[in-house]
């Protein structure tokens, strides 16, 4: 790869960085010198722009008193560590991505089950809210003393690959893919050879060729983790899914935060939400152009794209059903999912 889309990739990932400081807020609130640590993973991208608008808030309407110390690179905990860290109270909160560890967080695997109606912005984020309140998702939470409060409402996942594209859905047999939960099951059924990875090792797995291709949210997370400069194509509309990495507390600590403080969070998360949104849409702006100029594009017909849902798409949900019966209410969960969509 050439060197300028490693330069075109460094511009991008400042600009998702420089997308999410906060404005400078008159302080409002009276209350004690708190400081929350929050663990999360990588460097600063469009992925954090919520957490840190919210730190931004918290620090500007308390007037210093009230921080969050965003902490990158796991520095705090391990990506997949990150609830057993809130559940010792180490951390105050993290984001954790549910399908680095499927047993922490069975419920939550809804959110990977391929093809749900999760594209959209507004039902992403109305989906989601809803699932939260679910009680297999709160039981879920429960069991780490962790509590939601807001999605990082992650974009479609499309792939990355080296070596030959797979402009037929057979030219996926064989590959070696890091794909997650339901949409990892998804791409078995087209042959692929399913792996799970944090996203911070995916960049090293392609270049060693120990991997094929790699899955992660168009495109923030494609270009924020360098990807292109070890890849020779990119699916454009393949959309098989997404996942659920979102924002949570730690019970404990939220118990003990003053009332005024946690009225300031509250208050703040309508900003968050629309802060993180708009942070995907202004980075694919500058993303799109050079993974066309760089890569090969791969995008499917309709014909192909529906012979994928039909194969991969209810026979996966069902299966996911049918080996979480008895463990939680799944298809009460998956129900609720397209009950709230449709509305």
């Amino acid at each position: 790869m050439k060197s300028p889309v490693r330069r075109i990739v460094a511009a991008a990932c400042l600009t998702a960085f420089a997308a999410v400081s906060g404005t400078a807020l008159a302080a409002e609130v009276n209350g004690p010198k708190i400081q929350w640590k929050f663990s999360t993973w990588g460097n600063p991208r469009a992925f954090q722009a919520g957490i840190e608008r919210l730190a931004a808030i918290v620090s500007a309407k308390t007037g210093g008193n009230f921080t969050i110390r965003v902490a990158y690179g796991e520095a705090l905990s391990k990506a997949k560590e990150n609830l057993d860290s809130i559940k010792i109270n180490a951390i105050d909160g993290a984001h954790f991505c549910n399908f680095y560890h499927p047993g922490k967080n069975p419920a939550f695997m809804v959110f990977s089950l391929p093809f749900l109606p999760l594209g959209d912005w507004d039902v992403s984020l109305k989906v989601r809210e809803t699932l939260y309140k679910h009680p297999a998702l709160m039981a879920d939470m429960d069991n780490w003393n962790a509590m939601i409060y807001a999605s990082t409402l992650l974009p479609q996942y499309e792939f990355l690959g080296r070596g030959k594209p797979p402009h037929k859905l057979t030219d996926w047999k064989g590959l070696r893919v890091r794909a997650g939960g339901g949409l990892g099951d998804a791409m078995v059924v087209l042959g692929a050879i399913k792996t799970t990875t944090t996203a911070t090792e995916t960049y090293t797995s392609m270049q060693r060729g120990t991997m094929d291709a790699v899955s992660l949210p168009y495109t923030y997370a494609q270009v924020a983790y360098k990807i292109p400069e070890v890849a020779d194509w990119f699916t454009t509309n393949m959309s098989p899914g997404t996942s659920d990495c979102p924002i949570a507390f730690n019970k404990t600590s939220w118990a003990k935060l003053p009332e005024q403080y946690k009225k300031i969070v509250t208050d703040a998360k309508d900003e968050v939400n629309k802060v993180q949104i708009q942070a995907y849409i202004d980075i694919d702006k500058k993303n799109l152009p050079m993974l066309h100029k760089f890569l090969i594009p791969v995008k499917y017909s309709e014909g192909q794209l529906k012979d994928f849902r039909r194969i991969a798409g209810k026979p996966v949900w069902d299966k996911w059903v049918a080996d979480n019966k008895g463990k939680f209410d799944a298809q009460g969960v998956l129900d609720l999912v397209f009950k709230t969509a449709g509305e």
